[in-house]
């Protein structure tokens, strides 16, 4: 616990005006409301987090002064994991047995689908191997980059790589879904009550959630634990029948719209060539990704009790809270889909180093391969472990 009081007293002195660019944060959550305003009155999948996100890329790509530290994002994170906490009612609990099918297809989906974005990036992308390895892999973020660079990969570009992924697969997937399906996800999705019409308690088990979740994530040393602590709190809490509340819709759109921006200002630092570059690059393993996450939904579809549009969802190697506000949008199964991309990310985590270990023994050393990101700085490096 010591640790996590040491944490919170950083979090808390990297709010110091001396520390902290509050200008160019406001800055940021300026650009990111007039971006979800836009992308709202256009009818626009998830207007609250792809407008600030696709504005704050613009902006980074361009140097504007604007900026989202990574101490924002916290509590931002706890939002959305109380939020979808609050879908695993008592009911999931008696469906759990209809999960093996799709957890079987995800497994063999994260084998084929991270073999054929390393083959990709050490072909079309030239990458070493050990940075295309671990650039490639579809999830855990932090825990590639700090992998890959001990192996000898290049750390800058396997972070890089993987926030682009995130952002792309973010940004195109709604589109997806509803060409696919045909399915509506503009406008105001069923994010709760009002703020207005939401009792006070709601708000009270918001912040007792998130905080004891903290906890819980950091006592269990849980990946993304800011999100996923609360989470399982809250999903306890909803599951047990202890209580029923929902976020009001306005604290959750709230945090969409830092989420949104926190994305989008992930590569400010970064060099816009390089930028532009790893954009780029990774279009083209994003589509990869998706044509695959529709086929296995596809596949699995015909051996499970679930639809197509679910199992995308839950399949789609986008970041957790993001793809679970998808499926928040489309009224689909939340806890499904939310717990499809935990074990994704647990997946990863505990196969790609090991993995990689017995393929190929002799890699190894100091980090520094052959990548496209040289050159950036410690600013171009994003921090998020929920992807």
């Amino acid at each position: 616990m010591r640790s996590f009081w040491q944490e919170m007293r950083g979090g808390f002195a990297a709010l110091r005006p001396e520390h902290f660019p509050y200008a160019r944060f406001i800055a940021a959550l300026i650009l990111g409301f007039i971006g979800g305003a836009i992308f709202n009155a256009l009818t626009l999948p998830l207007p609250w987090m792809l407008g600030p996100m696709t504005f704050c890329t613009i902006a980074a790509i361009l140097r504007a002064p604007i900026a989202a530290p990574t101490v924002v994002r916290p509590p931002m994170s706890a939002v959305i994991g109380v939020m979808l906490g609050a879908a695993f009612t008592p009911a999931i609990l008696t469906n759990l047995l209809d999960w093996v099918p799709t957890i079987i297809g995800l497994a063999f989906f994260v084998a084929v689908s991270g073999s054929a974005c390393v083959l990709y990036f050490r072909k079309i992308g030239r990458m070493d191997m050990t940075t295309a390895y671990f650039a490639g892999m579809p999830g855990g973020l932090v825990e590639m980059v700090v992998v890959g660079e001990q192996r000898g990969g290049d750390g800058r570009t396997i972070a890089l790589v993987h926030s682009a992924r995130i952002l792309l697969v973010v940004m195109t997937l709604p589109f997806l879904v509803e060409l696919v399906e045909g399915v509506s996800l503009g406008g105001r999705a069923d994010m709760g009550p009002s703020v207005t019409e939401a009792p006070l308690t709601a708000e009270l088990w918001i912040i007792g959630c998130g905080l004891a979740g903290a906890v819980f994530g950091h006592l269990l040393r849980l990946p993304a634990k800011y999100l996923l602590g609360p989470m399982l709190v809250s999903a306890f809490v909803h599951a047990a029948g202890i209580t029923d509340f929902k976020p009001p819709a306005e604290i959750v759109q709230g945090a969409q719209i830092v989420l949104g921006v926190t994305i989008g200002c992930r590569f400010l630092g970064t060099p816009p060539q390089v930028i532009l570059r790893i954009l780029a690059l990774s279009f083209g393993s994003t589509m990869i990704l998706l044509v695959m996450t529709l086929g296995f939904a596809v596949i699995v579809s015909r051996f499970s009790a679930f639809e197509v549009l679910p199992l995308m969802l839950a399949y789609s190697p986008g970041g957790l809270a993001e793809m679970s506000l998808v499926a928040i949008a489309v009224h689909t199964e939340v806890a499904f889909v939310a717990a499809h991309h935990i074990i994704r990310i647990l997946f990863v985590m505990l196969s790609a180093g090991p993995t990689f270990a017995l393929l190929y023994p002799k890699r190894g050393g100091k980090g520094g391969g052959k990548g496209v990101g040289k050159g950036v700085g410690k600013g171009g490096i994003p921090r998020m472990r929920d992807g």
